[in-house]
């Protein structure tokens, strides 16, 4: 894993072949399809009404979803997060169920997902796993480098609003679409078992998908991550954790759950 955790370190993200077993790509495709029929109160359509296909998301269905649960707590994943976030402690800090329908032709925005969480600190991983085939031209692409800042302004997907920081307080997104050649511009054609690990700064998008694209997205946190209270309703959104967790207090609650510990680390 060194070769990967420095990779990991100099780019912001990486790619993980074959991470998951086969009976765990089937726990996640069996999840997202019960989360799919019954979409908690956090889902939202991210696609237009006149889409030909339709882009679903949800958010923090782990506590009600056996499948997602028992994949994020006994898999490989938080062990290889610990290995690539440097870090001693693995905890929880959200799951994202992404589809995109056949045919959608919504794109996922340039964006960092950082500055729409809570979260500050530098040890951060995203894991995004999809349990259909991925063709290289609906992958997920990142920018190389961009964990290492700045933070960029977050906007809304469809509206393009600034609704968590105020305008002018962050710099705005380069047009990369528009100047894709001066980018180092990362992605990979996946299979299921496949998954992209990236830190919640790296910049990162994707096309629409012509092919059913289910995506289940894991986001853990470790050993210098602190709450961020916001003035506005992040995304997700935790009801009442500012009441209960200090600014800049570790996630030392029980909608963040310790998933793996590095012995190792914790006592170096």
């Amino acid at each position: 894993m060194s070769e990967l955790s420095d990779t990991f370190a100099r780019d912001g993200a990486v790619v993980l072949r074959q991470v998951l077993t086969p009976t765990e790509v089937a726990k996640l495709r069996s999840g997202i399809d019960a989360n799919l029929a019954r979409p908690s109160a956090n889902s939202k359509t991210a696609s237009r009404a006149e889409d030909t296909g339709r882009f679903l998301e949800d958010f923090c269905t782990w506590q009600s979803n056996p499948d997602y649960r028992e994949v994020i707590f006994t898999s490989r994943l938080p062990a290889i997060a610990a290995e690539l976030m440097c870090s001693g402690t693995v905890r929880l800090h959200h799951d994202h169920m992404l589809t995109k329908e056949a045919a959608t032709q919504q794109r996922t925005p340039w964006h960092q997902d950082q500055p729409y969480y809570n979260i500050e600190g530098r040890q951060n991983i995203s894991i995004w796993i999809p349990v259909d085939p991925v063709p290289r031209e609906s992958t997920l692409e990142l920018i190389a480098g961009s964990h290492l800042g700045p933070w960029l302004m977050p906007r809304s997907f469809m509206a393009n609003e600034a609704r968590w920081f105020p305008e002018g307080s962050l710099a705005e997104l380069p047009d990369i679409d528009g100047e894709r050649a001066a980018y180092r511009i990362l992605g990979w054609p996946l299979e299921p078992g496949d998954a992209v690990a990236f830190h919640m700064l790296t910049l990162h998008g994707s096309a629409g998908s012509v092919g059913r694209r289910r995506v289940f997205s894991v986001r853990f946190i470790g050993d210098d991550a602190r709450h961020a209270p916001r003035s506005w309703k992040t995304s997700p959104e935790f009801p009442g954790l500012a009441e209960r967790l200090p600014a800049h207090a570790p996630f030392e609650d029980s909608l963040f759950p310790l998933v793996y510990v590095d012995c190792a680390r914790t006592h170096e």
